[in-house]
């Protein structure tokens, strides 16, 4: 998924543009500059084309200079990792020195650059516009992120310039993905390492070592995938540097990027509120998932440790809680194999087309025992199904009353899919169509 990044000097109305796109006031909003400091990500969708948008906020600081070095850097990590930057200035205040200096940065790169100028919410300010064709990035876009002026011309611009999905997937090797995640310090690379059985990746006992995310391919034991280690996720109001901020964010397009997600958990904090973050973050995506609890080796045991503690993440888990769980000690290498092969069956499950006369002979029956409940006396009838051409499993249910099939009778097909069909590890999408 391609990513676009916004950039310029503090209050040109970023997080408000941020906001607008993603359509929901996820990014804190005041007239004072500075107020971004924990940047944000987020999933925009135009005409049919979905991308990921970052705020990048600026600094503030009681000594300019040290602003100057931080925006400047800013900037320049969000050009490293961005597909195309969204450059945005202020009608009102004109070309400052600012808006100069990211200017002179952004001409130098080699990205795609589209140059918004913000706050133009009347006729009269179009005259402050024409100034910014002084900067030399060609079309200007005015626009007003308070009210939502010129944002459609915005976007189509966007999507116009963004990378298509053929030109990357001719580069990329057409292998299954396998991504390991989890907060810092549960174990990541020291898995990535006992499974390729080389030190492919730095491990130190402090929390953060891992910046990027690295990519192996794994060809061994009949396999053949790519691994991908990612930094560790750490809620936002523990992210500071900007390093880390951008660590995180490959973390999450690699997610977007995988197949399969492996989710490892410290056995002695059990699953936790980040951690239920990162699963929430899968499952949106709707990719595979196997959690593992790293360093059980550490727990002390007794006849039903093990037993108690599936059932308390299953419970934390809901209502997707079809997943493999595997307790390892990657240090004494103990069972770290089993992490692979559950992987491995996770992508098989997650890539598998069952036969449309099979899904029907199943789940027909299952319907007639348990139809629909009728909905002011109009009875519901669904006449037949079949799954979806999609990267994730999802099926189509067909009937005469679609508005009529609500939530709990969905997940009641789900459950009765995963009852004749191995769907372990995979988010199931149920929809229901007019027939």
């Amino acid at each position: 998924m391609s990513l676009v990044a916004i950039v310029g000097r503090p209050n040109v109305g970023k997080s408000t543009l941020f906001n607008r796109l993603v359509g929901m006031r996820q990014a804190i909003v005041d007239e004072t500059a500075g107020v971004t400091r924990d940047r944000h990500y987020g999933r925009c969708e135009w005409c049919g084309t979905e991308f990921s948008i970052v705020d990048t906020g600026g600094y503030t600081s009681d000594s300019d200079d040290i602003f100057e070095e931080e925006i400047r850097k800013q900037v320049l990590l969000a050009i490293e990792e961005a597909d195309l930057v969204l450059f945005m200035v202020e009608a009102q205040t004109g070309i400052t020195d600012y808006d100069s200096e990211i200017a002179a940065i952004l001409r130098r790169c080699s990205k795609k650059v589209v140059l918004a100028v913000n706050k133009v919410d009347s006729g009269e300010k179009m005259y402050d516009v024409y100034q910014f064709y002084a900067l030399g990035f060609g079309e200007v876009f005015s626009i007003s992120s308070a009210n939502g002026g010129g944002t459609g011309d915005l976007l189509d611009e966007i999507v116009r310039n963004l990378p298509k999905d053929e030109e990357r997937e001719k580069n990329a090797p057409e292998l299954p993905r396998i991504t390991i995640v989890g907060k810092p310090n549960v174990g990541k690379s020291s898995m990535t390492n006992a499974l390729l059985g080389v030190e492919r990746n730095i491990v130190t006992p402090m929390a953060g070592t891992t910046r990027d995310s690295i990519e192996t391919r794994f060809n061994k034991f009949g396999y053949d995938f790519m691994l991908v280690d990612t930094a560790g996720m750490r809620r936002k109001s523990k992210v500071h540097e900007d390093l880390e901020f951008y660590s995180v964010m490959r973390a999450i397009r690699a997610i977007e990027h995988s197949d399969v997600c492996v989710l490892m958990v410290d056995a002695l904090s059990g699953i936790e509120a980040q951690d239920m973050s990162i699963f929430n973050l899968i499952q949106k995506n709707r990719k595979g998932c196997v959690v593992v609890v790293n360093k059980w080796d550490t727990v002390e045991k007794e006849s039903n440790t093990m037993k108690e503690y599936v059932e308390a993440i299953k419970s934390r888990l809901q209502p997707f809680n079809d997943v493999p769980i595997i307790f390892t000690s990657v240090l004494k290498k103990q069972r770290i194999m089993q992490v692979l092969e559950a992987a491995m069956k996770v992508y098989a499950n997650y890539s598998q087309k069952i036969p449309t006369s099979a899904l029907n002979e199943a789940m027909l029956p299952e319907i007639e025992n348990w139809p629909p409940p009728a909905w002011k006396g109009k009875y519901i009838k669904i006449k037949y199904c079949t799954q979806l051409p999609t990267r994730s499993p999802a099926f189509a249910f067909f009937c005469n009353l679609p508005q009529y099939v609500k939530d709990p009778y969905k997940r009641f097909l789900e459950n009765k899919l995963r009852e004749h069909f191995d769907l372990t590890g995979c988010p199931v999408q149920i929809f229901v169509r007019q027939k």
